[in-house]
């Protein structure tokens, strides 16, 4: 299964988290992941990848 949410480095140690489908930022815990430290981004990205394979598990879309 693809994943959905990729990390972006802006600079060093200044990456976005987003979503490889859309192009845009992601959205965690109600903020936009602009800006943030490489190993938060790479943390949420991988948080983000579990919570959407279990929505496309559930929806019956898992490969």
């Amino acid at each position: 299964m693809a994943k959905r949410y990729a990390v972006r480095v802006d600079k060093p140690n200044s990456c976005t988290v987003i979503d490889i489908f859309t192009g845009q930022p992601a959205e965690f815990e109600k903020k936009m992941m602009i800006g943030i430290k490489t190993r938060r981004a790479e943390r949420i990205a991988g948080e983000l990848n579990v919570q959407d394979a279990k929505r496309r598990e559930e929806a019956g879309w898992a490969s």
